[in-house]
């Protein structure tokens, strides 16, 4: 499990690393601390689409990456059910459960047969198991609604259970062809900087952002476009250690240009994961993965010391329909 979104994005794509081009002689950045708009940036939105589209574009037509979910053949359930296991998790840890998944489960209906809990169970380490049950969750519903057939259109899409805005937005793009502005972590950070001259978005999606990006949908080919920069980011421009040198927009990037100026918001601070609720969840939820029937309080009890801390995680993991308790007291994952 990744710390903070912001650290999801760095290490999202590390193994996968681009082949690097020669890159050209960059112009001089300023070291001020004063952030002007300089001439040739893409500080404004008015011209910024051709110049943005076209050399992004370049870049994501020799560096895109072989991803099953991404293959003209993927279904839009195999894309559906990429998009939610890739949310804060890297693709590393998403590609062999993702496999295994579309192996044992290659539509909603064959999910939607299955157990809530075997769908946990199979989540296996990924994280956030929640998003295991939103997607049997939707499994269920595109059977019992949608004649088990993933929805094409953003609205139908955003009504199943679970599914937010960029889920519902990147599934209609990628699986159908729509025309939407899909706005991850990535896309949120290169525009940030390449057209606004910040280091890093805001905290939450701003109408102003969602206004940007819209405007730089193009007529045709939005898809690519939006898988385009939201590699660019993946890849290049990272949360971190950004490759300014490898970016095909580094010449008109407004933050680059302005100097790289830091971040002026609030602090951006990593998760720990030692020691927290969240670690002790993922110890007892494990307990009762790995076992084919009920475990005994006991067996849960040996695997986390603070019995306080505990009693609050397995509660939290009952809370959420992770876990259940049965009348003899001994706990299994949902039926």
């Amino acid at each position: 499990m990744l710390g903070s979104a912001a650290d999801a994005e760095d290490v999202l794509h590390q193994e996968h690393r681009p082949r690097r081009r020669s890159a050209a002689s960059l112009p001089r950045v300023p070291r001020s601390g004063a952030r002007p708009r300089p001439s040739g940036s893409l500080g404004t939105v008015g011209g910024v689409s051709a110049s943005l589209r076209e050399p992004i574009l370049d870049w994501y037509a020799e560096h895109n990456r072989d991803l099953p979910w991404r293959r003209p053949d993927a279904t839009p359930w195999g894309i559906l059910v990429s998009e939610i296991m890739l949310q804060q998790t890297p693709v590393a840890r998403v590609l062999p459960v993702w496999t295994e998944w579309m192996e044992r489960w290659p539509t909603p209906e064959a999910l939607a047969k299955e157990s809530p809990g075997e769908a946990v169970r199979h989540w296996g380490r990924l994280g956030y198991p929640r998003r295991a049950l939103n997607l049997h969750a939707c499994a269920r519903a595109i059977t019992a609604d949608h004649d088990g057939r993933v929805p094409s259109t953003y609205d139908e899409l955003r009504a199943l259970p679970g599914i937010g805005d960029y889920t519902a937005a990147a599934v209609a793009s990628f699986a159908y062809g729509g025309s939407h502005a899909v706005l991850d972590t990535n896309v949120r950070r290169v525009l940030a900087r390449a057209v606004r001259g910040e280091e890093y978005p805001p905290k939450t999606t701003t109408a102003a952002e969602r206004r940007l990006a819209e405007s730089l949908v193009p007529p045709v080919g939005a898809p690519r476009w939006a898988v385009a920069v939201m590699e660019l980011g993946a890849l290049v421009c990272t949360a971190r250690a950004p490759r300014c040198e490898r970016c095909p927009v580094t010449a008109q990037c407004a933050w680059r240009l302005a100097g790289r100026p830091a971040h002026d918001g609030p602090a951006r601070q990593g998760q720990t994961y030692a020691g927290t609720d969240r670690q002790c969840r993922g110890r007892l939820l494990a307990v009762l993965r790995e076992a084919h029937g009920p475990v005994p309080k006991e067996a849960l009890d040996a695997v986390w010391a603070d019995h306080v801390q505990r009693e609050r995680a397995l509660d939290g993991l009952l809370d959420d329909g992770l876990a259940e308790v049965l009348p003899d007291g001994t706990y299994q994952l949902p039926s």
